[in-house]
């Protein structure tokens, strides 16, 4: 049975039910997770050392986290960096001691957004992931006292967009840094036409090349582009979706053939129109737009990078000659 956008069976997330089930259904990051990579061997002697997961947003780092945890017989267990404090840190510890002694299972803590983790809680981690134990504070006033308690090994697993941000005393605490590149076209398409299989959506290969083109490197998307075009082929169409189809439903969207979308050609069209092409810095960039900084850092600059549409130099920010041929713009002499 086909799903449409009307069904009404309830069933798991779809976003659950897109992503890969097993490491042998990861697509791409080869040079990661791959037999012959470092990290590879380590899952395959199931034995998993600390490690940082660095990439652009939506390359699948949660994922590949989830799978290994299951690969290896650990449990996983996910908290926020931005949201988790001390008390929460050591709630998990105590759940992964408790789930040790009953059910002879270990832990992979995996901590979103590393890199926004606050001092007090980087502090506690520095002794559990050094010697297995975390100090509490027990009494208060001049009679309070540390007591060191001893802690089940666990494998922490940290994830970021922005390795550089990173303290060094952090950084130096885990063994490796695998960073997760944005996926090839090839690479998306397959995804894509893995993920049409799921949703029982007829798709051609060309149309699934289309999608792979603007979906911006990354399978996050590319799902998402995949739900919002099947979604216009069932209304518009006979729910088959070609090529024809993909770039319709796509020009409708506002993304273009490259991927780009209205906030990327405003990144774009405002360094060109208000500062000559550059260079520009970020944070006057962030101003002239009304976005983040670390939006523009983390989500945009990385792909418009990637892509030859801007430079980074000393200066600041810089627009290419290959963003101006995209835009129809002449060169600014």
């Amino acid at each position: 049975m086909q799903e449409t956008l009307f069904s009404t069976q309830i069933k798991r997330p779809l976003a659950d039910r897109l992503r890969p089930q097993s490491l042998n259904e990861v697509v791409g990051q080869e040079h990661v997770v791959g037999e012959n990579a470092p990290l590879g061997r380590m899952i395959k002697a199931k034995k998993i050392s600390s490690f940082i997961l660095w990439g652009p947003p939506g390359c699948g780092k949660t994922t590949i986290a989830r799978l290994i945890a299951e690969n290896t017989n650990l449990y996983f267990e996910q908290i926020s960096a931005v949201f988790s404090g001390v008390a929460d840190l050591k709630r998990v510890f105590q759940y992964a001691q408790e789930r040790r002694a009953n059910q002879g299972k270990g832990t992979l803590l995996f901590v979103d957004e590393i890199h926004l983790l606050n001092r007090q809680v980087e502090e506690v981690l520095y002794p559990a992931m050094e010697d297995y134990a975390i100090d509490i504070m027990i009494g208060k006033g001049a009679s309070a006292r540390s007591v060191r308690l001893d802690l089940p090994k666990f494998t922490l697993v940290g994830a970021t967009t922005r390795a550089g941000m990173l303290t060094a005393p952090l950084r130096d605490r885990f063994g490796m840094i695998h960073h997760l590149e944005f996926y090839e076209l090839d690479e998306l398409r397959q995804i894509i036409e893995h993920s049409a299989r799921i949703l029982n959506v007829e798709i051609e290969k060309k149309g699934a090349l289309e999608m792979a083109r603007r979906s911006r490197g990354t399978p996050r998307l590319a799902n998402r582009i995949l739900k919002r075009v099947r979604d216009f082929a069932q209304v518009r169409f006979d729910g088959v979706i070609t090529e024809e189809v993909a770039k319709e439903a796509l020009d409708l969207m506002d993304v273009d053939k490259m991927g780009l979308d209205h906030i990327d050609r405003n990144i774009l069209m405002t360094m060109i129109q208000k500062f000559s092409g550059g260079p520009v810095g970020l944070d006057t960039l962030a101003a002239a737009i009304g976005e983040d900084t670390g939006t523009i850092e983390d989500v945009y600059e990385p792909y418009l990078i990637k892509n030859g549409f801007i430079n980074r130099t000393p200066r600041g920010r810089v627009v290419t000659e290959y963003a101006f041929k995209h835009l129809g713009i002449k060169t600014v002499e």
